[in-house]
């Protein structure tokens, strides 16, 4: 009997845990009362039970057992109230008072020997009365109507895939329980084996345990967390009762054979209470993954699981990476049967990834399901949940096995545009997704944007990069065949000046012949005046002949053709020679040139024809660009380790911006194209190359507007002949 009492008083607890947990989440809610009311009975019943057993006055269980009829004659009719009320959503209080005439008549008899006719102490040989019959009746007739009306249900097309795995649960229950309940406490005791009623305790387990899971594992309410750990706690402290009574005054008040406790008896109980609380831990911890398994397969830990999350956020940045991998812990955690997260791109196209394999995804059904979105105002849906007046939406997500999609919108505010959702398939238990899913998943959603919106910002980037790094190669293809045909071009022009230049040379070097042969009064005797214009022609065709020289020197250039032939030449007298021929054409423009020659200068190995050009050009210049009245001074230098040629003018100058330009091929500075429009460019650009190709360095500065200086150097200990 004992152990009988231990099992009914832990039964009774769980009853009345269930019922508290139960009424108190939705006190509301009608649902929430009706299973409520259920419960209750079951507990009230089974305390009556519990009363009667541990009562020692025979009056006294008299009076609790012949009590028990109270919850044993609410019981089928609250089962039937819930019933309903879980079908409909609610009870009409007619049918209520309907049900409620049978169980009122028994319950009118609960005083009178009609029920429990006598009963020894602690319970043991009670006698029951007549009204059983009718309380058989009663539990027969409104389990089998419950039953009735939940598989008229269960058959309705309407009812959805949630609501007919609470329906087989439900069924579970009265199979498991409430069908051996009336076998051994009403329709046994009825026929005369009173004694059946010792084992309601063991069945009304099963009753409770199989109501929790109905109510608990398939999310009748939402207190699926809450109830498993209190169970838990529950079966821990049943667990520490039932141990410690039985080790307490079963095993050692035995062994010691007397109801009085000595010392050491007392040192002994303390011990066995520490050896209990050492255990109570590894016990508790047991009963949690046991009630886990049972009540809550799909526990996991919120936090981790966003922690979890968010290393792979900021870890990852690749758009497909991040979300198979985002998927990946999210189906996992959620033990869903796959997670599928979709994502509109800047392009128009959708990304889809996840743990579906993308041959499995039908690509027209997510751009459905992505533009029925879009039109809704919902932030997250579950299929089952979903409001007939989303009817297209709802028949897509069943279509495509979707549970709960949320949609990912880049603002709060409802109306915001969305750019994907995340879409879950159901879970592997087959449980439906609890309200602490659909707060993380919201939780979930608003992360995603965010590292969505990161991941497309970042593959813009790749992708402009790449367009760009395309259009740089293009243009770069494009530029270097430009280049090729204007490489082709300026070979061709060189090709052209190197044809004109010999072509020009000779009948020019004829006409500076003759003008020179009729100078030299070779053809008769010439007067001042056709001297005059003799000369003028003389200096014209020698700086004809210089031109040419240096179109044909730039052309040997390009060709790798241009040769320095050095030879011994007396510097002083080839500057002397030049300036000769540039004393009437200065005198002619009003500007006075000086020659400041050494007296004594060293013979050195150079170039003279190269030389000559580059002392005319150099002189030619200053004449050209100085204005009249102007002064023009060549001066050649012996010093002790270099011989200097500078020519100096007070003409136009350079300008500051314009002097990096000067030396280049074809360059000619603005104030000089103005002062003389017919020059080329070249003069400069071969006396650099001249005076380099000989281990000399070009002299030169100038100011604008105050004149320039131009010159060379060339160092004695490499040219001077010795």
């Amino acid at each position: 009997m004992f152990l009988a009492n231990i099992i009914l008083t832990f039964t009774t607890l769980v009853a009345l845990a269930l019922g508290l947990f139960i009424f108190v989440s939705n006190p509301r809610k009608q649902v929430n009362q009706a299973l409520a009311f259920y419960i209750f009975s079951i507990f009230l019943w089974l305390l009556a039970n519990l009363f009667t057993n541990i009562s020692s006055n025979p009056d006294v269980s008299l009076v609790f057992a012949r009590s028990t009829l109270i919850g044993a004659a609410l019981l089928p009719y609250a089962f039937l109230v819930f019933t309903q009320t879980y079908i409909k959503g609610s009870i009409k209080i007619r049918q209520m008072i309907g049900w409620g005439i049978l169980p009122l008549i028994i319950l009118l008899t609960v005083p009178t020997s009609l029920n429990v006719v006598s009963v020894e102490a602690y319970g043991v040989n009670t006698k029951v009365g007549s009204i059983y019959t009718l309380l058989v009746i009663e539990l027969i007739v409104y389990f089998a109507a419950g039953a009735i009306k939940l598989r008229k249900q269960y058959k309705n097309p309407a009812t959805d895939s949630t609501q007919k795995l609470q329906i087989r649960y439900i069924f579970a229950g009265i199979i498991f329980a409430a069908v051996p309940g009336i076998i051994a406490n009403g329709l046994l005791p009825a026929l005369g084996f009173s004694n059946a009623v010792f084992y309601g305790p063991s069945i009304v387990i099963l009753l409770a345990i199989t109501t929790s899971v109905a109510i608990v594992k398939h999310q009748l309410l939402n207190i699926r967390l809450l109830v498993a750990r209190s169970i838990a706690y529950i079966f821990t402290l049943g667990t520490v009762i039932l141990i410690f009574s039985l080790l307490v005054f079963g095993v050692f008040a035995q062994l010691v054979g007397t109801s009085t406790l000595s010392v050491w008896q007392q040192y002994l109980y303390v011990a066995v209470a520490l050896l209990l609380a050492v255990t109570f831990r590894p016990i508790k911890l047991f009963f949690d993954r046991a009630t886990n398994r049972l009540f809550y397969q799909d526990a996991y830990e919120p936090q981790e699981l966003l922690d979890n999350l968010n290393k792979i956020l900021v870890s990852t940045i690749e758009l497909n990476a991040l979300m198979t991998s985002v998927s990946g812990i999210i189906a996992g955690t959620l033990k869903a049967e796959f997670c599928m997260l979709s994502v509109k791109k800047a392009d128009g196209h959708e990304q889809i990834a996840g743990t579906i394999a993308q041959k499995d995804v039908d690509y027209k059904e997510a751009e459905k399901i992505t533009s029925l979105l879009k039109a809704s105002s919902l932030k997250l849906i579950t299929t089952d949940e979903l409001p007939d007046t989303h009817t297209e939406l709802k028949d897509s997500l069943r279509k495509n096995n979707i549970a709960v999609v949320a949609h990912l919108r880049q603002s709060a505010h409802r109306n915001a545009e969305g750019f994907g959702y995340l879409a879950l398939g159901p879970k592997k238990s087959g449980n439906p997704y609890s309200s602490q899913d659909t707060r993380i998943l919201e939780i979930i959603a608003d992360e995603l944007v965010i590292a969505f919106q990161n991941a497309l910002r970042f593959e813009e980037i790749q992708n402009f990069a790449a367009t760009l790094q395309e259009k740089v190669d293009d243009a770069t293809r494009r530029l270097r065949l430009t280049n090729e045909k204007l490489r082709q071009l300026d070979q061709t022009k060189d090709d052209f000046i190197s044809m004109a230049s010999h072509q020009l040379r000779t009948p020019l070097t004829s006409v500076k012949g003759y003008v020179s042969m009729v100078l030299d009064e070779d053809a008769g005797k010439v007067n001042a005046q056709q001297r005059k214009l003799l000369d003028q022609a003389f200096v014209s065709s020698q700086r004809m002949v210089y031109l040419i020289a240096d179109l044909l020197n730039v052309s040997r250039l390009k060709t790798g053709k241009f040769v320095i032939e050095a030879k011994p030449t007396n510097l002083a007298d080839v500057v002397e020679s030049e300036l000769e021929q540039l004393k009437e054409t200065a005198k002619g423009r009003d500007l006075k040139l000086e020659y400041q020659r050494p007296k004594n200068f060293p013979t050195m190995n150079l170039d003279e024809t190269k030389i000559r050009q580059v002392i005319m050009n150099f002189s030619d210049n200053a004449i050209y660009y100085t204005p009249a009245g102007g002064t023009i001074t060549v001066s050649l230098a012996d010093k002790p380790d270099s011989v200097e040629l500078v020519v100096a003018d007070n003409g136009t100058g350079v300008p500051k911006t314009e002097q990096h330009h000067l030396f280049t091929k074809f360059y000619r500075a603005g104030n000089a194209k103005k002062a003389r429009p017919d020059g080329t460019g070249l003069g400069l650009f071969m006396a650099q190359k001249v005076i380099v190709a000989q281990g000399g360095a070009i002299i030169f500065h100038s100011e604008e507007n105050k004149g320039s200086t131009f010159g060379f150097s060339f160092p004695k200990a490499k040219l001077l002949v010795k």
